[in-house]
């Protein structure tokens, strides 16, 4: 509890009026108070979510309001029950409201009105009948045009949109229940944060990926420091000999080592079930220096922290040792502290932490510089100017940074080492066997983040390293290093294959997407010269680059002339601007937190998890969202082509061929079903053929499964299976008896037949493109032939109360009563698959003589290595 007094100050007295006391985190008082008011305070409670409770329905109408589709199909439904239309507005209405009760939407529409004024005389009454003629005429020509508008909307049905998100919303759990892509160690496995982007999995083209914690495992294991240029093992350390603190400099640097770090204790107890926050660690840090004979402790007071920020790569303590000495210990990379360094053995530093970063480990600077007390306290005062500054705060600070991070002496340098994660190698090699560019972005030393890329196999031994960093352009002007690299590339294009590989430095990648300048004549192509560069190296490594020049390449790639799919893969919080910014973000359940997994549209625990989720469930979501798509428009083709020939035989005069239960059901009942499953569990390729051959992944790169020449197919099958239907139905019974009364059959019992053969067809093909058969295929598709017969027993057969008229009573047992009837039906379906029948033949017999022409060669190639 808290106490609070409360007084009145007045001439320098003080008079106590009140005092209360206040329970901090207690609903209700504790046992033996005199007085109780109850306390209100706001809640800490943070609302993410994207609607609350008053917010939902005009809010989420705004929302499903502005798709196209739902307003398309809302029009249809209105001008249905404005005029007089040929179907009735059930059959939109009522498909529509499926809509909107899966989707939780209800569509408003403001309505608009207006009103024309005609000012006439009495002397013009021959030109007002002859305009009132016109109008009426106009009128009745666009009522015409509305009513054939809604007898032809089906080609477009508002349940393909349903099936669509369905597809996707279930299709994403399949990724969640891959037992290959839970990790034992974490006790997780893959998370999917958003379903819309599953297709994208099977078009990525180029791959952004992060170094440390992604390709590696982000666990440092110490193998060397070296102080003034001497080199201590860890056996050396762990040996207790006298050399490692034999000189000022070596003490100097394990001091630096243990003060140069911020700690964070997290304590477990809890106080009235909330747990306590995460504090900075104490002020006071005690050293224990151990010899042979004896244990020193010494103490050292933390006064300032420099926290460590990736622009300057480094950071830095301010610390008063027990006698009063004040020291400033700096740490960072080799690029941001050797600059700053004006003594130290410098030379032999710097040529082994070369050395270790060609042998892929990963090193880090230590310096440091005594303070005198007038130095510390000009660095007090600009340090505080900058916290307290109101404006430009993080500006200032770095500029205060800048002016106390100087003239240092240098102490050594440490090197440990992140080794490659479980089959990263092999996940890098089978990206590029599928046609996958993959670009490794990191923070680290070029030298370390080569070795690493030699390691993961993203650079191969012969692959040609091109460079454009920092070095190169100190020797030549970055416009003749560009050009140089240039020619190189587009010289080898015409000749012999060269496997490029392209190295650039963060420095570099600042001057190349620098504007130009105006007046200069060759600043404004360096983006696409350097574009023109990478896209004839089949690897780019990215080193010393700053999270937000990750984002920057990302969106470099992606507004190219080819608009590539991207995809960004990291494990950090540097790692999210390039996650956001790439087509599809990939996080990695890392040990650096949860901020990349949070904010990426994927979450897997390891980078081997990525070839799966992209050659098996990307190659797969693709296939199976193109299929449903171009089965979705062939089967409205072949629904609603017979109703646009009836036409030509009705006198255009609006009749429909179908029923109105037909005209509803046929979409959303009749063979919505097994399309539906078709595009969840489909596998026309096995799985494991997929993993083992990632070339496959290239057969469905560039949306080759959605370009025109396909879509123009599926139209003539369409076409000309609609055409099998109702002319092979008109010619098979025109003229002709069919009940043994002799009775004619009308158009609605024509238009029951065609339906029929329409229906068996389209769900007859699908089970011919299946290939991967289970009981819950089998049950579907004979289940909806089923349900169509078994409803349309029902619908025929029963007087229905609640129907003004019963046009279909009696017509489809009547129907299935007449033999030709059998008959026709099971020969237009037979004639109807008989493309598909035929080009199945003769896609397997080339598939057939495909492989055996591949063996014969293999076969060959086996029989001249013997000799």
């Amino acid at each position: 509890s808290l106490s609070l007094s409360v007084f009145v100050q007045c001439a320098g007295e003080e008079n106590w009026v009140d005092s209360r006391t206040v329970y901090i985190g207690h609903k209700v008082p504790p046992p033996g108070t005199e007085a109780y008011i109850p306390q209100r305070y706001p809640d800490n409670r943070i609302i993410s979510s994207k609607y609350t409770f008053w917010n939902f329905i005009p809010k989420n109408l705004f929302e499903q309001f502005r798709r196209i589709a739902n307003f398309y199909f809302l029009i249809i439904f209105l001008v249905q029950l404005i005029i007089d239309t040929p179907t009735s507005p059930i059959t939109s209405g009522l498909p529509l409201f499926f809509v909107i009760t899966v989707t939780a939407i209800k569509q408003v529409r403001d309505g608009f009105s207006f009103s024309v004024f005609l000012l006439l005389s009495d002397e013009t009454d021959v030109l007002l009948s002859c305009v009132l003629v016109f109008f009426s005429q106009l009128i009745r020509a666009f009522t015409d045009f509305l009513a054939f508008m809604v007898l032809f909307n089906y080609i477009i049905p508002v349940s393909m949109y349903v099936t669509v998100e369905m597809q996707k919303f279930l299709g994403s759990y399949f990724i969640s229940w891959d037992d290959e892509m839970f990790d034992e160690e974490l006790g997780e496995g893959a998370l999917v944060n958003t379903s819309d982007l599953n297709e994208e999995l099977g078009q990525v083209e180029y791959v952004f990926t992060d170094k440390t914690g992604t390709l590696t495992e982000n666990n440092m294991e110490f193998i060397e420091c070296c102080v003034d240029g001497h080199v201590y093992l860890p056996v050396d350390l762990c040996g207790g000999l006298s050399v490692c603190f034999g000189g000022e400099h070596e003490e100097l640097f394990f001091r630096a080592l243990c003060l140069c770090h911020t700690v964070q204790v997290k304590e477990e107890e809890t106080v009235d079930g909330i747990k306590r926050g995460i504090h900075q660690g104490s002020t006071h840090t005690h050293i224990y220096t151990h010899t042979h004979t004896h244990t020193h402790r010494q103490m050292f007071e933390l006064l300032e922290v420099l926290n460590f920020d990736s622009v300057r790569r480094r950071m830095s303590v301010i610390v008063r040792s027990n006698s009063g000495e004040l020291y400033l210990f700096c740490k960072g990379a080799d690029s941001s502290i050797f600059p700053r360094v004006i003594s130290g053995k410098v030379d032999q530093v710097r040529a082994r932490v070369e050395h270790n970063a060609v042998e892929g480990l990963r090193t880090l600077c230590v310096a440091y510089k005594k303070l005198s007390r007038e130095e510390y306290e000009q660095v007090c005062h600009l340090l505080n100017s900058a916290k307290l500054a109101l404006q430009d705060r993080d500006k200032k600070l770095a500029e205060a940074y800048d002016v106390i991070e100087r003239d240092f002496i240098l102490l050594g340098a440490t090197a440990v080492e992140d080794r490659l994660q479980d089959k990263a190698a092999d996940t890098i090699e089978s990206l590029h066997k599928a046609g996958m560019k993959v670009w490794v972005l990191t923070g680290d030393k070029m030298e370390t983040a080569a070795a690493t890329c030699y390691a993961s196999k993203l650079f191969r031994r012969n692959t040609q390293i091109l460079e454009l960093t920092t070095k190169r352009t100190e020797e030549q002007s970055l416009h003749d290093v560009l050009f140089d690299l240039s020619r190189t590339v587009l010289r080898h294009l015409s000749g012999d294959f060269q496997d490029y590989g392209l190295i650039i430095d963060g420095a570099t990648l600042s001057a190349v997407m620098k504007p130009s300048q105006e007046g200069s004549s060759s600043g404004g192509n360096y983006k696409e010269i350097f574009l023109e560069i990478c896209r004839n190296c089949s690897a780019v490594l990215c080193c010393r680059m700053a999270p937000l020049q990750k984002a920057q390449i990302v969106k470099l790639i992606k507004a190219s002339k080819e608009h590539p799919i991207t995809l960004a893969i990291g494990d950090g919080a540097n790692d999210v601007s390039m996650i956001l910014e790439a087509h599809v973000g990939i996080g990695i359940m890392g040990k650096e937190g949860r901020q990349a997994a949070r904010n990426s549209d994927y979450a897997i625990p390891k980078f081997k998890h990525l070839k799966k989720m992209l050659l098996v469930h990307g190659h797969y979501y693709y296939i199976r969202i193109s299929e449903l798509v171009q089965y979705f428009f062939y089967k409205n083709v072949c629904f609603i082509f017979p109703q646009f020939l009836y036409q030509f035989f009705c006198g255009f005069s609006q009749q429909p061929l179908y029923d109105t239960a037909y005209l509803t059901l046929y979409n959303i009942s009749f063979t919505s079903l097994p399309i539906l499953l078709y595009s969840l569990i489909e596998q026309h390729i096995n799985m494991d053929i997929l993993k083992r051959d990632p070339s496959l992944y290239r057969d469905i790169a560039k949306n080759s499964l959605l370009q025109w020449p396909i879509f123009v197919y599926w139209t003539f099958l369409g076409v000309f299976d609609a055409m099998v239907f109702f002319f092979g139905a008109f010619f098979l019974f025109d003229n002709t008896t069919f009940t043994s009364n002799g009775q004619m059959f009308g158009n609605w019992t024509f238009g029951t037949l065609v339906f029929t053969v329409l229906v068996f067809t389209v769900t007859l093909k699908l089970a011919l493109d299946t290939h991967y058969w289970t009981w819950i295929n089998h049950f579907v598709i004979w289940g909806s032939l089923l349900f169509y017969v078994i409803f349309s027993l029902l619908w025929g057969g029963i007087i229905w109360p609640f129907l003004n008229y019963q046009r279909m009573y009696y017509v489809f047992m009547q129907m299935l009563a007449s033999g030709p009837a059998w008959l026709s039906i099971i020969l237009l379906v037979m004639v109807s698959l008989l493309p598909d029948v035929v080009k199945k033949v003769i896609c397997r017999a080339l598939l057939y003589s495909l492989k055996c022409e591949k063996n014969m060669v293999i076969s060959r190639c086996c029989t001249l290595s013997l000799y």
